[in-house]
């Protein structure tokens, strides 16, 4: 049976994540979390006491960084140069840092080749804001998650909770509604929904029921050929 490229595109907060984990883990598939590339980039600079406006700074970072992505019965871990920083990027510091850098093109153009070199074989599932438009625009399978900028904001606050990290509901949806405007307005792959993309916006939708209408898009693909142009 062919295996596919299943990208997962949407805003933060919208459980690309938790689906993408899920999804991989019913398919057989490799998860990647694109997000977490460049919060360990953000992190890493962080570190440094790089300031993250200074493109040219940010671009020597990613560009020396080893990343490497781990597969997990939970998901996927994270290592920066062998070190294990899979909880340390999940701070609401780092995710406002991972915004910036990834607005930086050079920065960018780091990690898609990564990206892109981590998927070519197919059979994974891959998450992130330019995967369908940019990474893999070839992808078989193009979905776009969205949710309300309320919904997003509470799904933040609860998963901060449950990593013991206090979080205040109206600063989540600022962090969110600033992020969302520099996601949308980059000159470099802005967040879009791709034309041959599946829009669902899973506001009041358990992560089963987005789950089953997914993976019911990806069996119709399955076993069809790849319209590569």
């Amino acid at each position: 049976m062919k295996r596919l490229i299943v990208a997962i595109d949407g805003p933060s907060g919208s459980g690309k994540s938790t689906l993408g984990k899920r999804l991989a883990r019913r398919l057989g598939y490799q998860y990647i979390d694109t997000g977490a590339m460049y919060r360990a980039v953000a992190w890493q600079a962080l570190q440094a006491g790089i300031d993250l406006d200074d493109p040219d700074a940010v671009a020597r970072v990613a560009g020396a960084l080893r990343i490497e992505l781990e597969p997990r019965p939970d998901g996927v871990g994270v290592r920066v140069d062998g070190r294990d920083v899979t909880e340390a990027i999940r701070t609401p510091e780092v995710a406002q840092g991972a915004s910036k850098v990834s607005a930086i093109p050079a920065v960018r153009r780091v990690l898609v080749r990564i990206q892109q070199e981590l998927g070519r074989r197919g059979g994974i599932v891959m998450d992130g804001r330019d995967i369908g438009t940019v990474v893999f625009s070839h992808a078989e399978v193009k979905v776009y998650l969205d949710a309300s900028e309320e919904e997003r904001a509470r799904r933040r606050c609860t998963e901060d909770a449950a990593r013991g990290v206090s979080t205040d509901m109206a600063a989540t949806r600022q962090a969110i509604r600033e992020r969302d405007r520099r996601d949308k307005t980059r000159e470099d792959s802005p967040l879009r929904c791709a034309d041959d993309a599946y829009y669902l916006d899973s506001t009041g939708l358990t992560i089963d029921e987005v789950l089953d209408r997914i993976e019911a898009l990806v069996e119709q693909r399955r076993g069809k050929p790849c319209s590569r142009d």
